[in-house]
């Protein structure tokens, strides 16, 4: 069902549509949705009140709105509702271990890694339904067979998939302590003051694009970010860009994007951050052009998850895996090492 508000231009579709019992009692709406809707957070509540997603009786509300009996609550989003249900596909994957338990993959850039709006196929989930049944899923998980972490569309590089509820409970457990040894090679523009530093900023957010995360700074005045901490070192200095490695001790949605942009060395070719301008070096056409190339070479955010370090749920072995840069990212940096020795 479709629904618009006066106060809205787009389209909104009709996700959740709740009458209020008669003998419900006065209850903020954001505390009310919350206990009613399943693997939805009280924050996510609140900014989709505050987005004018959420309407009392076919008006928009606030937050803290108390609910009265037989209200008419309505949650419409820009997106239509979509069941949990994956497609199988039948999409090569690049395996590099495999067990009963668990698989470690190589996923390549451009592959979304599970079904979301405007990309419901062609995904790595797609592709792991297809290759294998009966994958568990973990809880608040919905349509995410065997996942228990990420990474962005266009980051290359390794996951851990659980094949079994045992390897799922056991990573998942790693994760939240922050004992998962992940580390990314990234291309940035500038070159870093220090040869190694850790990143220790609150991520959140963006409340102009929330497609954004952005470093929650005490200048800023922003409150409310998580946790976020990155450590670095610059692995190759080339004056205009600088090869660097980052290991991330927490895991949040685009963590070494905006820790990096809030360093003042955006990933190179980041278009959602910035990178995809020069940002570094003169204008003169010839390096302009020189830029440009490797843009086309590499239409990506120069980033690479590479070494993936776990103990094995079962058999509490140390796992440690490791993977080449892909073709693009390798180019781009010989086409920068090569500029920097005739020039």
């Amino acid at each position: 069902m479709e629904q618009g508000f006066d106060n809205e231009e787009e389209i909104l579709f009709e996700h959740h549509r709740i009458e209020v019992d008669k003998g419900q009692s006065l209850l903020r709406i954001d505390k009310f949705l919350t206990d009613r809707l399943p693997n939805v957070s009280r924050n996510k509540i609140q900014e989709a009140i505050e987005a004018g997603f959420v309407a009392v009786n076919g008006k928009p509300t606030k937050a803290n709105y108390k609910i009265r009996p037989l209200d008419l609550i309505t949650v419409s989003m820009p997106e239509p509702p979509r069941d949990t249900e994956v497609k199988p596909e039948n999409i090569p994957l690049n395996i590099i271990y495999e067990d009963e338990h668990l698989m470690v993959v190589n996923k390549p850039a451009g592959m979304v890694v599970h079904p979301a709006y405007n990309n419901w196929t062609g995904t790595l989930v797609n592709a792991l339904t297809y290759h294998f049944q009966n994958l568990p899923t973990m809880q608040g998980n919905d349509g995410r067979p065997g996942l228990v972490h990420r990474i962005d569309k266009d980051t290359s590089g390794l996951l851990v998939i659980a094949k079994t509820d045992v390897a799922m409970m056991g990573l998942a457990k790693q994760f939240y302590d922050h004992s998962i040894e992940r580390t990314y090679y990234a291309l940035v523009w500038g070159e870093p003051k220090e040869d190694r530093g850790t990143i220790n900023m609150p991520l959140g957010r963006s409340l102009k694009d929330r497609r954004i995360t952005i470093a929650y700074t005490p200048e800023s005045g922003l409150t409310g970010g998580k946790e976020a901490i990155t450590h670095y070192e610059v692995l190759k200095r080339l004056r205009y860009v600088s090869l660097i490695k980052c290991n991330l001790e927490t895991g949040r949605t685009h963590q070494i994007r905006a820790h990096l942009k809030y360093l003042g060395h955006p990933l190179f070719n980041d278009e959602m951050y910035g990178g995809n301008e020069i940002l570094k070096g003169s204008m003169f056409s010839k390096y302009k052009a020189f830029v440009e190339n490797c843009f086309k070479m590499m239409p990506r955010q120069a980033l690479h998850a590479k070494t993936l370090g776990f103990t094995h749920p079962v058999s509490k072995e140390k796992m440690q895996f490791d993977s080449e840069l892909p073709t693009d990212f390798q180019s781009v940096l010989e086409k920068w090492e090569h500029y920097l020795n005739y020039n």
